[in-house]
């Protein structure tokens, strides 16, 4: 770790600078949290605003370092923004810049719901970004809606429902109000009703291992539905939360244009034939699959079926981890996990 400086400049950093545009090596100088020169080999330029102390510049050799862009999480929970016992607003924020993130966005999900237009009053110091979903439901529980416009009025940057398919009456209702204009609405394809009560996806990994199996149609089933809501209103912009299975990848492949679909992270590392009965990671929402699942959503972020890699973080605090398996909430904490275990 370098001494305090005012300016740091880094030799010959691996840097990444964005989407089809292949790493390079550079010279970068930075001062303060500010990039002031990226002069790709060269001195910096003789017009780049030099540092107020020159005496404080510290050289690093930094060809085993990488620079890019900071990650973008496009959802995760956090239950108790103050009084959280496992996670509050400064300690995300910590494990988020830790971990190479620079902008969050939190579902509504919540001890107390952010469904209404004075509770989305949460902020991050900046360079931080918060972002926060509106609620597509009051208190997520699929009665009524809640207030789309005011929401986004105060600064949602769209809804989200719950963990599972809204009611298809409400749904399609809050869809063709259309008070979120061009905002995305974001939905899980997920029945309840159909999950058997399980939590291990239903394959032969699972069967083996003598889990509680949750049937592929708990996720296909409504993905069809989403899917036609999708071509009957596509001024909508629909997004599907958190694909988990290779039967969804097929339907989303013969769709031709389908929404933009998330998946979780720890679904593209851990499978049920790859996890210790005894390890973290068996409670998850969607259930975690087998193999042919995992592989299944590695090539489809690889043709851009999925076009989002979310951390869906949900931390869990020290007496939840305790209890067994069959008895613990699903959840996994992750933000300082994701870069280097996702890197290759």
């Amino acid at each position: 770790e370098p001494p305090m400086a005012s300016t740091l400049l880094l030799r010959q950093v691996n840097l990444l600078e964005g989407p089809e545009i292949p790493p390079r090596r550079a010279d970068v100088l930075l001062e303060g949290n500010r990039l002031v020169s990226l002069d790709h080999g060269r001195e910096p330029s003789s017009s780049t605003t030099p540092p107020s102390s020159p005496e404080a510049i510290v050289e690093i050799e930094a060809s085993q370092f990488w620079l890019g862009p900071s990650l973008v999480d496009p959802h995760s929970v956090l239950e108790d923004p103050w009084l959280g016992r496992a996670e509050t607003l400064s300690t995300l924020a910590n494990a988020a810049r830790a971990g190479g993130y620079g902008t969050v966005a939190l579902l509504p999900w919540g001890n107390s719901w952010r469904d209404q237009p004075e509770r989305l009053d949460l902020r991050w110091p900046e360079p931080m970004r918060l972002l926060l979903w509106g609620a597509f439901s009051q208190g997520g529980e699929d009665q009524e809606l809640a207030p789309h416009a005011d929401q986004l009025a105060a600064g949602a940057c769209g809804l989200a429902a719950s963990a599972t398919l809204p009611p298809l009456a409400l749904l399609e209702r809050g869809l063709r109000l259309g008070e979120m204009g061009s905002h995305p609405v974001l939905i899980a394809p997920r029945d309840l009703s159909l999950t058997q009560q399980g939590f291990v996806r239903e394959r032969v990994e699972a069967l083996r291992g003598g889990w509680p199996v949750d049937p592929p149609l708990s996720e296909l089933l409504p993905l069809q539905t989403l899917l036609s809501l999708a071509d009957a209103l596509p001024e909508v912009s629909l997004r599907l939360m958190q694909i988990s299975t290779q039967e969804a990848i097929v339907l989303l492949r013969r769709h031709g244009n389908p929404p933009l679909a998330s998946v979780g992270w720890w679904h593209l590392l851990a499978d049920s034939g790859s996890l210790d009965p005894t390890a973290e990671g068996w409670r998850m929402v969607p259930s975690l699959g087998g193999g042919a699942d995992r592989e299944a959503l590695i090539a489809a972020l690889a043709d851009g079926t999925l076009t989002a890699v979310a951390v869906q973080h949900e931390a869990l605090d020290a007496e939840e981890q305790l209890l067994p398996l069959d008895q613990r909430r699903p959840g996994l904490a992750g933000h300082g996990l994701v870069l280097p275990w996702l890197w290759r």
